[in-house]
């Protein structure tokens, strides 16, 4: 028996998705049975091979369904243009919404840059993609990986597993080239301003000092215009007294001339 046609048989019945791995390990449990040897041994290349060659039979024989290979796992699926008959047997309603054009361009560049954070995502686009990540957080095609070895510690995203079966790749390597969103530079952010022991750094004021000080430069301005006031009445007195004085002498000098 070809190795294809026993795998072909496993996918057939299995409830979900299973890798190569997982195919070796059935074929060498099921050679532990007398009438299971004929498999039990073989790589996960050849695994791969097979599932290959099987993909291909499938495909040209122009069937209804078709055998992929979706995020490392191998399963049958139906045609997509059967897909209204069978949302229809299994209740699944059509998805309310399709990714919006700012949701697609930010999930481009985590998938292609992944890990990064949001920062550097705006840094890409140009503008804040905080209502973008809640959207395809929730819609579980990206996830945290991690923190970003930076000030802060903040969050990495990556794409999910579902991420590859949304789009039916097998891994990130599928992925459309590219080579120009990847040679775009991102910076790094800047380190943390410290003082550190720096004896020059200005020292901040309390709100005691800074109340202190206000009061004082209103006392001295109130100051100021108190002496400022007085020196003018005195220079308006002295004013007063030398006009009256030189009046009375012209009168005198009058009144002798006429004598």
């Amino acid at each position: 028996m070809e190795l294809k046609d026993t795998l072909e048989a496993i996918l057939f019945s299995s409830q979900k998705p299973l890798s190569a791995k997982e195919l070796q390990d059935i074929l060498r449990q099921a050679g532990e049975e007398a009438d299971g040897k004929e498999h039990a041994n073989v790589k996960t290349k050849g695994i791969t091979a097979a599932l290959e060659i099987l993909a291909g039979e499938v495909e040209g024989l122009g069937r209804s369904y078709r055998l992929v290979c979706v995020a490392g796992a191998w399963q049958f699926v139906t045609q997509p243009a059967h897909a209204p008959w069978v949302r229809a047997l299994v209740g699944v309603k059509n998805r309310p919404t399709r990714l919006s054009k700012p949701a697609l361009e930010t999930l481009a560049i985590i998938a292609y840059r992944q890990p990064l954070t949001r920062a550097q995502m705006e840094e890409i686009r140009g503008v804040s993609v905080d209502g973008v990540i809640g959207t395809l957080t929730d819609r579980e095609l990206v996830e945290v990986t991690g923190r970003a070895d930076a000030p802060g510690r903040p969050q990495t995203y990556g794409t999910t597993q579902l991420f590859l079966e949304y789009f039916g790749l097998r891994s990130l390597e599928e992925l459309p080239d590219a080579e120009e969103l990847r040679q775009v530079p991102i910076t790094k952010p800047d380190a943390p301003v410290t003082t550190g022991d720096d004896d020059d750094a200005p020292e901040q004021m309390s709100l005691e000092e800074v109340t202190g000080a206000k009061d004082s430069d209103a006392g001295e301005l109130a100051t100021e215009a108190a002496e400022a006031e007085a020196k003018e009445e005195d220079y308006d007195d002295d004013e007063f007294e030398d006009d009256g004085d030189d009046d009375e002498d012209e009168v005198v000098e009058e009144a002798s001339k006429q004598q």
